[in-house]
Parts: structure tokens; C-alpha cells; sequence
């Protein structure tokens, strides 16, 4: 008597071309998470390779997930379920964007993992020349434009933050005020020091001694690279030290 062999079928969507979209966005995703980890950012290789990988699954979940209940009578737009990764990932970026000391720090960080969530659902889309190339283009961006920044023309060049250390009393305060004013530079965020300095620039600034204060400045305005110089020139002014804000 023959025996009957049960064959395990898994259905539509579980094949190994499925398993190789996975694979794929994983890979694509921990590399910009490794970028990202190296370069010490919050949502480093961990966080960016989940996001990646998840994006992809639930896309391969909206294309194939809902096979068995298909028919005459139902239909289902299967873009619907990946629609809801670009706002679902909106709300993970908004928690990687802070404030800090008025001035905003997190963004690129936050765009990453959309980006991250872009490349996995392509590559779950089965659009795996389209996942290479944003990943590629990914390091353009974080690196190739980070060097090419620093060498634009100052005029093109919108902010800068200083932290300096002046003199208290005397009105220096009130000079530097004047002179940013006469340069047109606008005080995007001030604020003193607690405790001497600033701890996010703690190796870069002097402490602020005995009858001195440390500030911290962002300063928005034509040439305002020029700013750390010419701030350096105020009388009662001790140290000036530009903190540029790559904070992404």
C-alpha cells in the first residue's frame, strides 16, 4: 500500500525570490546603518537595518499576503498596507529630531531612516536596481556633500554656531550684540553656559572662570563664517570657538 506523502505547501509570496528581496534590503539597510553607526548617530546600524528589513516585509505582506481571500467578489489594492510605511516612518523620524540649545540636531538622521524604509520597500517591490542605486546615492549625500559644504562660497553658506567666552560686565555682551546687528547676522539661539560650558562642546571650548562668562551663539546671515573672527575682535571677548553643526 502506497503512502500518501503530505507536501507542505507555502503559497504565493514565500519563495526563495521573496527571501532573496529580504536579503537584500537587509544587506542595502545595514550598510547605510553602518555609515551611520560609524559616524555615532542614534539610529545606527541596529535601528536602520530593522527598518529596512520590516519595510520590506510588509510590502512583500501587501503583495502576496492577502491571496486567500481574493475572489469574484473581493478586491484589494495591495498598495494600500505599503502606503502606510512612509507615515508610519514619519512618526520614528519626528522622535530622532531634538532641540537642543535652540538649535535643531537630528535631521539627516531622521531622513535616513526614511530613506532606509524607501530601500527596503523597493527591494521587496522586487525593484532591486532601484534599492543599489538610492543606496549608493545615500553616501553621495552623507559623505561627498558633507566634504563639499565646508568649501562653498560663505555667501551661500546661511549659519554658523560660536561658542565664545567674554569678560562679565563692561557691556561686552552688548558689543557683540551691536557688532552682529552692523553685520546683519541674526541670534537664531543664545544661551549661557551652566557650569562653566556647554557640555556637547566641553573639547572645544575654555572654561568659563572667575568673572566670566561662556556663551553660545547661532548666527544666521550674509558671510557670516566671518563671524568667529570678527567676534574674536570684541573688546572684553577671551576665546571664540565655531561649532558647525553637523548634528544629523
Amino acid at each position: 500500500m502506497a503512502a500518501d506523502v503530505a507536501v507542505l505547501s507555502l503559497g504565493p509570496g514565500q519563495g526563495w525570490v521573496q527571501v532573496g528581496e529580504l536579503l537584500l534590503a537587509f544587506v542595502l539597510s545595514a550598510v547605510v546603518g553602518l555609515e551611520r553607526e560609524l559616524r555615532g548617530k542614534s539610529a545606527g546600524l541596529r535601528t536602520q537595518t530593522i527598518v529596512g528589513t520590516a519595510a520590506a516585509l510588509v510590502l512583500l505582506v501587501s503583495k502576496y499576503g492577502f491571496f486567500d481571500v481574493l475572489g469574484p467578489d473581493v478586491k484589494l489594492d495591495p498598495s494600500r498596507v505599503a502606503a502606510q510605511i512612509v507615515s508610519g516612518i514619519g512618526f520614528l523620524g519626528a522622535g530622532l529630531i531634538i532641540t537642543r540649545h535652540g538649535a535643531i540636531h537630528g535631521l539627516t538622521t531622521a531622513a535616513a531612516v526614511w530613506e532606509t524604509a524607501a530601500i527596503g520597500m523597493a527591494a521587496g517591490a522586487g525593484l532591486p536596481l532601484l534599492a543599489v542605486v538610492v543606496t549608493a546615492l545615500h553616501f553621495v549625500v552623507t559623505l561627498g556633500f558633507t566634504a563639499l559644504i565646508p568649501r562653498l562660497p560663505s555667501r551661500l553658506r546661511g549659519a554658523v554656531r560660536v561658542h565664545l567666552v567674554y569678560q562679565h560686565g563692561g557691556g561686552v555682551l552688548r558689543d557683540i550684540l551691536a557688532l552682529c546687528s552692523e553685520r546683519r547676522w541674526s541670534v537664531q539661539a543664545m544661551s549661557i553656559d551652566s557650569e562653566g560650558r556647554p557640555s556637547e562642546l566641553a573639547d572645544l571650548a575654555d572654561p568659563a572662570g572667575p568673572g566670566l562668562v561662556g556663551v553660545t551663539f547661532t548666527l544666521f546671515g550674509p558671510e557670516v563664517q566671518r563671524a568667529p573672527d570678527e567676534l574674536a575682535g570684541v573688546d572684553g571677548v577671551v576665546s571664540v570657538v565655531r561649532a558647525d553643526e553637523e548634528g544629523e
